[in-house]
């Protein structure tokens, strides 16, 4: 019987380092087959999580945005048009010089900024994953919960026959290696790593299914040959970087990112001037309902959670967090950091946390 692991059930091993400063490491990294993005996150592609807003913040934070697909076909799309507006009229200028270092650093075939949309598995998915392409969307997210699918396998072959050439198809969710050679196989150009380990998400409660993220992780990076985003169980800068140093591209944020003045949803005022907003999972019944689905397969929670400000702060902490993290394994870019990791016990767990009780 095999043994998952977690992200809690691991701690890196500091090795000898020369990094002077913190500062002069980069977080440069792949998206997808063809496209880098200067810091490694991933908006999670949630109904309140990312749309025009947070998907252009963080495009000025060097990470990239998923417009969520609970909207009709235009209005994803009016999305697309003016993120791919904005980013070239005013915020393309400051970050230009940036996006051509790492086109450089990478010497691949990374073409200019990416803007990235999900779309389904459904036969109107199709003329969604068309419109969106064909408005400046040069990612395309198959985001289903089970990605290792003949549905996913289908939707991957049709969009690689039938849209732009310059677009990069991300597929998942998944966590085998089975799953991963199929996808790729299948002409996927990117992974997505992760079921039922998101704050929100019931899957492993209702259904028994999943893997411990460390693990799932450690199976699909063995055999990928395209970049992996992790997904689910994020909740440190230290849980990112323990993703990072097991050879993820990326890391996908949802509850970090959620309760942010980019996020959509509007803001709530509770007792006392306490502000808040509302976190919902993909599948949850709240989501389903507010988008006229039908109120079964339940396998996710809502939440309302206290306002946190502006969305970069909180990535400019986790940023902080993972130069850090570089440092103490002497690694000045993401290519570099490969620490080794020893498995701690439940006593190991609580002594990583303070713990100073003060009388």
């Amino acid at each position: 019987m095999k043994i998952s692991l977690t992200y809690d059930d691991i701690q890196l091993v500091p090795s000898f380092s020369k990094i002077e400063h913190r500062s002069s490491i980069n977080l440069h990294s792949l998206i997808s087959r063809r496209y880098g993005i200067l810091s490694p996150f991933v908006a999670s592609p949630m109904d309140t999580v990312c749309e025009l807003d947070m998907a252009y913040m963080m495009f000025l934070m060097g990470g990239v945005g998923c417009v969520h697909r609970f909207m009709t076909i235009e209005e994803q799309v009016n999305q697309i048009k003016k993120l791919k507006e904005k980013i070239y009229s005013d915020g393309f200028r400051g970050l230009y010089e940036d996006w051509n270092i790492l086109d450089s650093n990478w010497h691949s075939e990374i073409q200019n900024v990416p803007i990235m949309a999900a779309i389904g598995v459904q036969e109107e998915d199709k003329e969604r994953a068309r419109q969106l392409t064909n408005n400046g969307a040069n990612i395309l997210l198959i985001d289903v919960a089970h990605g290792h699918h003949q549905k996913v396998l289908d939707m991957i072959k049709w969009c690689k026959m039938h849209l732009n050439a310059n677009t990069d198809i991300i597929a998942g969710n998944i966590v085998t290696k089975e799953a991963a050679k199929d996808l790729e196989n299948a002409g996927a150009d990117g992974l997505r790593v992760g079921i039922g380990g998101g704050s929100l998400c019931t899957t492993r409660i209702k259904t028994g299914f999943g893997v411990p993220n460390v693990t799932a992780l450690e199976d699909v990076i063995s055999v990928a040959k395209t970049p992996v985003i992790a997904d689910g169980g994020i909740r440190t800068s230290g849980d990112i970087a323990k993703a990072l140093s097991l050879g993820s591209s990326s890391i996908m944020l949802g509850s970090l990112l959620a309760g942010t003045k980019e996020s959509p949803g509007r803001i709530i005022e509770g007792e006392r001037g306490a502000l808040y907003k509302r976190y919902r999972g993909s599948a949850s019944l709240e989501t389903k309902l507010s988008h006229n689905k039908e109120a079964r397969n339940i396998e996710g929670e809502s939440e309302v959670i206290p306002f946190k400000g502006g969305t970069e702060f909180v990535l400019i902490g986790l940023i902080d967090g993972i130069k850090s993290a570089l440092s103490y394994n002497g690694a000045s870019n993401l290519n570099e950091f490969n620490p080794k990791y020893v498995i701690v016990t439940n006593s190991g767990i609580q002594e990583s946390k303070p713990h100073l009780k003060l009388k």
